[in-house]
């Protein structure tokens, strides 16, 4: 058995990802782009990949191929129907990243409600010393309790969100982007209502054409101008020229983003031009990435690969 991780590095090289020889043969490789992986799928039987294409052109060469793993979630990056027509079983990972992702959509909130980047510097200047008085609050921040939480996408993530806001004191409110949601824990309403009525507005929701562009320039005129937005969704359900504006024009107070619509970040965004970590704080798509999800996420594809060799699907996106 021959199995090949085409993105070893995608998982923090500080995790330990020898389990998977015990079901064979393996070959690593740090990154892989597509105009590599044919090459080195082509003597596979296992393949455990990240963002690599999985499609015609990079399997029609590599005949071995029984199962695909992904160490992810999502799987916009295989061809499922192709993957179906040659008897290739796809399975992902879910559920691994709930509580980093959740937590940190938390953090992004409350560091942007209390301006936490204005007073750490405050006193790192050396500005706190100079002055007479034991404090300052020159910038005025807000407590959560009795805010209203708006969450887009109320799923496993945005269930464990609405959790911890409530815990926090906060009124939850939802939408569901794909409008099959059956939660009845929290209030549901339409878009525009949460929009109008939340103070947080946190993303969760999946990619789709229904969820492209959502956060526009029309959704940004609706919302408060104190109102914070929150995505650890995907880049493209914010428009990013949409989001500079409001932010720029105050149609909203700040933002945090945990995902871009390109991804590293583009040079000519426009959102690298804000400076001020007050109104817009950036992390590089870390948020589902702590040192605990990155041990379940190999351990998972490693029980689904165990699975398949059982004979049983675990997993499996394209049966």
């Amino acid at each position: 058995m021959k199995l090949v991780v085409l993105e070893r590095d995608s998982v923090g090289t500080d995790i330990d990802v020898s389990c998977y020889e015990k079901f064979g043969e393996v070959a690593y490789y740090p990154n892989t782009v597509a105009a590599n992986t044919a090459e080195r799928v082509k003597d596979a039987d296992i393949i455990i990949v990240n963002k690599a294409p999985m499609n015609e052109d990079t399997l029609k060469d590599a005949p071995n191929v029984k199962l695909i793993c992904l160490f992810a979630t999502g799987f916009d990056n295989v061809d499922l129907h192709y993957c179906k027509s040659r008897g290739i079983k796809v399975a992902n990972v879910v559920n691994y990243c709930t509580p980093a992702v959740a937590q940190h959509t938390l953090l992004l909130a409350m560091v942007l409600s209390e301006k936490l980047a204005f007073y750490d510097d405050y006193v790192k200047s050396g500005v706190y010393s100079a002055q007479e008085r034991f404090s300052n609050f020159d910038r005025p921040f807000t407590e959560l309790e009795g805010k209203t939480w708006g969450i887009v996408g109320m799923g496993t993530i945005g269930r464990k969100v609405a959790s911890l806001a409530e815990a926090f004191g906060c009124k939850v409110i939802f939408y569901s982007a794909s409008g099959k949601s059956t939660c009845m824990d929290y209030e549901r309403v339409e878009f525009d209502t949460l929009l109008q009525e939340s103070d947080i507005v946190s993303l969760h929701c999946p990619l789709s054409d229904r969820t492209r562009d959502l956060m526009n320039k029309e959704a940004f005129a609706k919302m408060k101008n104190t109102a914070i937005l929150v995505n650890v969704a995907r880049g493209p359900v914010v428009n990013t020229q949409d989001l500079y504006d409001a932010l720029i024009e105050g149609q909203i107070a700040a933002a945090g983003l945990d995902v871009l619509e390109k991804e590293p970040m583009a040079k000519d965004n426009p959102l690298a031009e804000i400076k001020d970590s007050t109104k817009l704080i950036i992390t590089p798509h870390m948020s589902w990435a702590s040192t605990e999800s990155r041990i379940r996420l190999v351990e998972e594809v490693a029980n689904n690969i165990e699975a398949f060799l059982a004979g049983k699907d675990r997993n499996i996106v394209n049966p």
